[in-house]
């Protein structure tokens, strides 16, 4: 496996029924419920695509972060971003050099992560994380490799007021280097996915695309669910979650 790239995307909700609503929309297998999560006040669903994860999270107590973001942003837009990387050292040397408050550190025999403030690397919280083995991912469940369906995450887009300075600091974190594509829009290549920076008035995770095996049945059973959709797009949690098929193998 080769690396950095993302592993885990995350939405936050209010609703415990938005975790069945994410399964049953793009059609996941069973989600594996963290009992870590409960340390943070909440209750979560974390559901595999391919061997990339969507994560809803849900506030079970008051005053947590995720539910402050939720009040804060009034629900738009997503609530953490999880990248892997095969170096948790240099990043964690890039944030503090970078003075980027680390809110939350782990180290485990199979995984070693770090969470930054969202206030200081803009948009939401940013998690990167070191998995032992490469392919291994505890955050998953012990039963992910069963329960996994076919696709994967292949870009994220991040909207900012400043998308220059928030890619160049991302980039830094992760290792990668960011370039200007024009028109005030930049982007950090990562292994099989990208992170695109666009301009708006707020910072935000604005939409996470991903492949599945068919973005029509998809769109049909959101529209079923009562989520907004577009012709290859639909609103779930703030966020905009755009839909490809599966590129046929090579």
């Amino acid at each position: 496996m080769t690396l950095p790239r993302i592993r885990q995307l995350v939405f936050a909700s209010q609703a415990q029924s938005d975790i069945e609503t994410l399964r049953a929309v793009l059609d996941l297998g069973p989600g594996f419920v963290d009992p870590g999560v409960a340390e943070f006040g909440l209750t979560n669903g974390v559901f595999a695509l391919g061997d990339q994860f969507l994560e809803t999270v849900v506030p079970v107590q008051e005053n947590t972060a995720a539910g402050r973001f939720i009040d804060r942003s009034q629900g738009r837009g997503g609530y953490m971003a999880i990248f892997q990387t095969d170096s948790l050292g240099r990043v964690r040397d890039a944030a503090d050099a970078l003075k980027l408050r680390r809110v939350w550190n782990i180290d485990l025999p199979d995984i070693s992560a770090s969470h930054l403030h969202p206030a200081d690397i803009g948009a939401a919280i940013v998690s990167v994380d070191e998995a032992r083995p490469a392919g291994a991912w505890r955050w998953g469940g012990p039963d992910w490799t069963q329960n996994t369906r076919p696709g994967g995450l292949t870009r994220l887009d991040v909207t900012a007021v400043d998308p220059r300075a928030m890619s160049e600091k991302w980039g830094k974190v992760l290792g990668a280097t960011a370039v200007d594509l024009g028109h005030e829009v930049h982007e950090v290549s990562l292994v099989g996915s990208t992170i695109r920076f666009l301009p708006g008035d707020r910072d935000h995770l604005s939409s996470y695309q991903l492949q599945v095996p068919d973005p029509t049945a998809c769109l049909a059973r959101a529209e079923a669910h009562g989520l907004t959709c577009e012709s290859d797009s639909f609103m779930y949690c703030g966020v905009e979650l755009a839909l490809s098929a599966i590129a046929p193998a090579e």
